[in-house]
């Protein structure tokens, strides 16, 4: 199938806004993929690619390419260049990638082009997000929705079920089932801004729920057989080399095979959490030396246990299964209430030991693989500053022609300047982008080919999930997770957050 067919219905997809027209397009294209090829479309389609990332940002695109005259490129290859890309590494990796791109975008036509560049940008909206894209699965192989989902939930990739439906249908579906030793999507959590409302969501006044602490860690699936014990994070790549003192301690939980859910992260000796970076670093490198940071495991659900699959069963029954079969010590703390004053005085009791928040879960909830399930409720506290806009991005994509990416920063009084935290693009509307864009314009004291430098004035309202260290900026700290809320027109620079602020909320 040629890439140019891909990029064409990913046009047609992003062109309407009716699904079920976005459905029939994609459904269409799916059925004309040969088998081998299926599962690349639906992740073209879908936006991402099926090597997750090659290595190739914004500033390796932004130069444009000369184009071809007529598409000859199939999405095999293309696949197999971008896998060739992401290869590359070594010395010289940067001009032998940049030759590669330089190599498959000269293939390209203008349209394929524009596909490709938000296909690596990670900006190509089209609306195919997984909902349509598994309803247009079951319409391609002709079988009912709920099946690809089923499926999806336990295999983790729409493309292999993708093939899997076109080339056996239904048979081929009922065949999927949970294996030790193959990960499954992690089950997300939604939000709420209070213990009040996380309880009215999961069932109400009285309703009883469990509320644990969610903490600022590793997501892991830890999965346990006679092969040993296996470690997967919450985007399935295996990272068991890397934790070999925590695969030793799950090696000796009494169970025949299992599959848990949980955390890990680097605490003091005190109980307190370590900065998120202490955490990160052990899982970024297979250099386990005497002086690295230990890490505490906490286990809060188990998908299989000895041979049974409990995926499908309520979260009591999870959670009473994980019980018998993991030590006290590695449970994630949990309290069984429906009393919102008790649950509140539990969720404050975890902020004050330094964790992020709490998970409110619905008792009756089955493990939603991949999804945001209705039964997983997270409370957190909301930080927020009110920084000063630096400099601003011209944005790409979808946002090309806006200033999109902000460079924020906190007030400094012992100079009378300002100190940068870090960038942010996240929670913009279009009307907002507009609006920046104009506004920020006008405040512009020079400029370079990407980034428009001004007047230190605007003070924009910023809300993130904590501070971490950071070497990169001249304060040593950054933003984690920043995004804008709205922009505080009435208040003046001089009366921004400053960085001493952020020195307080900063790691410790």
């Amino acid at each position: 199938m040629l890439l140019a067919e891909i990029a064409g219905v990913s046009s047609v997809v992003a062109g309407t806004s009716a699904r079920l027209a976005k459905i029939a397009a994609l459904a269409g294209a799916l059925r004309e993929a040969g088998p081998a090829e299926v599962p690349i479309a639906v992740a073209y389609l879908s936006g991402e690619l099926p090597q997750r990332q090659v290595g190739v940002g914004w500033a390796a695109l932004r130069d444009g390419f000369p184009a071809a005259a007529a598409p000859t490129l199939t999405l095999s290859e293309v696949d197999a260049m971008l896998s060739s890309i992401g290869a590359v590494s070594g010395q010289g990796s940067a001009a032998a990638r940049k030759a590669l791109v330089g190599a498959l975008f000269e293939r390209a036509t203008p349209g394929e082009q524009r596909f490709l560049v938000g296909l690596l940008s990670g900006e190509l909206r089209q609306g195919a997000l997984e909902g349509v894209m598994t309803e247009a699965v079951a319409r391609a192989a002709s079988v009912p929705a709920a099946e690809v989902r089923r499926a999806m939930m336990l295999r983790g990739s729409l493309g292999a079920v993708a093939a899997a439906a076109l080339a056996g249908g239904s048979a081929a579906l009922s065949a999927f089932g949970l294996e030790v030793g193959r990960p499954v999507r992690p089950m997300l959590a939604s939000s709420a801004p209070t213990i009040e409302d996380a309880l009215a969501k999961i069932g109400g006044p009285g309703v009883e729920a469990a509320v644990e602490w969610k903490v600022d860690g590793i997501r892991i699936q830890a999965h346990c057989g006679e092969a040993g014990v296996r470690l997967f994070t919450r985007t399935l790549d295996e990272i068991t080399g890397r934790l070999p003192d925590v695969a030793a301690v799950l090696a000796q939980l009494p169970v025949r095979d299992a599959v848990l859910d949980g955390e890990l992260i680097a605490l003091r000796e005190d109980g307190r959490p370590l900065p998120f970076q202490d955490t990160a670093s052990r899982t970024a490198t297979q250099d386990l030396v005497a002086s690295a940071v230990p890490l505490s495991i906490f286990l809060f659900d188990a998908l299989h246990l000895d041979g049974a699959d409990l995926i499908e069963l309520p979260d009591a029954a999870r959670h009473a299964s994980l019980a018998r079969a993991v030590p006290a010590e590695l449970l994630m703390p949990r309290l069984v209430t429906g009393s919102a004053e008790t649950a509140t005085a539990f969720f404050r009791d975890a902020i004050a030991r330094g964790h992020e928040g709490v998970v409110v879960k619905s008792l009756e909830g089955v493990y939603a693989a991949g999804r945001r399930g209705a039964g997983w409720i997270k409370v957190k506290p909301r930080h927020t500053l009110d920084l000063v806009v630096l400099a601003v991005e011209w944005g790409h994509g979808r946002r090309r022609g806006w200033l999109s990416n902000l460079h924020l920063g906190a007030r400094d009084p012992a100079t009378g300047g300002f100190v940068m935290l870090g960038k942010t693009f996240k929670g913009l509307t279009d009307e907002l982008l507009s609006w920046q864009t104009e506004r920020l314009l006008a405040l512009e004291d020079h400029r370079d080919s990407w980034t428009v430098y001004v007047r230190p004035e605007l003070v924009v309202e910023i809300a993130f999930d904590g501070v971490q260290r950071s070497p990169r900026y001249p304060g040593g700290l950054a933003l984690r997770f920043a995004r804008v809320l709205r922009y505080r027109e009435d208040k003046p620079a001089a009366e921004a957050d400053t960085i001493d602020t952020v020195r307080e909320l900063g790691p410790e």
